[in-house]
């Protein structure tokens, strides 16, 4: 068997690889460009693993070690930068550190979704790049009107209001850029529109989403979004790690008798995190427990703060759900049960530790 410690970069690579049954060690600088690299990964034989640092804009790599049939890792880069403390720092001493990692078995390697799945978050990204493009351009719609003296704020959307907008006086230029406006508003609500539909023909295609869709404020978008993002939910022992995944528990700085406990760690999914914010302010309309914690955090602290508490509460509820394949009003009601698991997940979370699960 050969292993490959790859530093990958997006025009080359520097590989170091060592062949487990005769001992051979090679190490070498592949470029991108003209099939070197696509040219060497033909030429091997037998069993090849490769292990490189996650990162972007390497699908086509990925597809190409599927192809042929060799096995690539993908490592946690904090992981590998932690076990490397030495402060020289090379490509080929990374291609190094990733080959002894591999050769040791302390390559820390990570889950990864299916290329379809990958796929599948494209659509859910770019409706979420359109409606950031729509909300700027609505932004710069309301801004002319306020100029204009003409405050409707969500009313501004309907047909009258838009009536009123198409039919203001302006200057030539203020004029050409409201016209410009509104045809991008338009183009953008049909291209979002379209897209929504495609995540709900998803959504319903997934038994998985359609069970987190009983749960309140959770969308096709949220519940497709957090089926991608978990993949298979059983890696997570319990639902602080899930939380911990999308980076929703705070950062900790303590020692000895003094605990600092600082913001949220904002690890993990951006993407997912960001949805799971949103869906908060609809989850608590739902649940009226939540309705409550919500309205004490906003009084105590920040409503900001309850919403990121609630957000966290969310994918933990949404965890177990899945774990457990539970809808929503059943988990509401079982969770009073001792031996239900959410019941052992809100002991968990009282204790500290794990609950037990005998």
């Amino acid at each position: 068997m050969k292993i490959i410690g790859c530093d990958y970069h997006p025009s080359f690579q520097q590989i170091a690889m060592l062949d487990l049954d005769t001992g051979e060690y090679v190490e070498l600088r592949l470029l991108h460009a003209g099939g070197e690299a696509q040219r060497f990964y033909e030429s091997l034989r037998g069993p090849v693993r490769v292990g490189v640092e996650s990162s972007g804009n390497m699908l086509w790599f990925e597809r190409l070690l599927q192809k042929l049939g060799h096995e690539l890792w993908l490592g946690d880069a904090g992981v590998i930068r932690a076990k490397a403390p030495r402060k020289q720092k090379t490509d080929v001493r990374d291609a190094r550190h990733l080959l002894q990692l591999l050769r040791e078995n302390h390559f820390p390697r990570i889950w990864v979704p299916s290329v379809g799945e990958r796929d599948l978050r494209q659509l859910l990204k770019h409706r979420h790049t359109l409606v950031q493009m729509r909300t700027r351009v609505k932004n710069q719609l309301q801004h002319i009107a306020l100029n204009q003296g003409l405050q409707k704020k969500q009313k501004l959307w309907t047909r009258a209001g838009q009536e009123l907008l198409r039919g203001l006086e302006l200057d030539r230029w203020t004029a050409r850029r409201r016209d410009d406006l509104l045809h991008l508003l338009e183009h953008f609500e049909k291209q979002i529109e379209a897209l929504d539909q495609a995540v709900k023909a998803e959504a319903e295609q997934r038994p998985e989403v359609r069970l987190l869709m009983t749960h309140p404020g959770v969308g096709p978008v949220v519940g497709l979004a957090t089926v991608l993002t978990l993949g298979e939910v059983g890696r997570f022992p319990r639902g602080r790690e899930v939380a911990a995944y999308v980076g929703l528990i705070p950062s900790e700085d303590s020692s000895g008798q003094r605990r600092r406990l600082g913001a949220i760690t904002k690890q993990g999914s951006s993407f997912l995190r960001f949805l799971l914010v949103q869906a908060a302010a609809s989850a608590v309309k739902g649940d009226a427990e939540w309705a409550r914690a919500y309205k004490r955090l906003a009084r105590k602290k920040h409503h900001g703060v309850a919403k990121v508490a609630i957000a966290r509460k969310l994918v933990v509820r949404l965890y177990w759900m899945l774990r457990t394949q539970t809808r929503y009003p059943e988990v509401v009601r079982m969770s009073g049960s001792p031996s239900h698991p959410v019941a052992r997940l809100q002991a968990e979370r009282l204790s500290g530790h794990p609950a037990s699960r005998g």
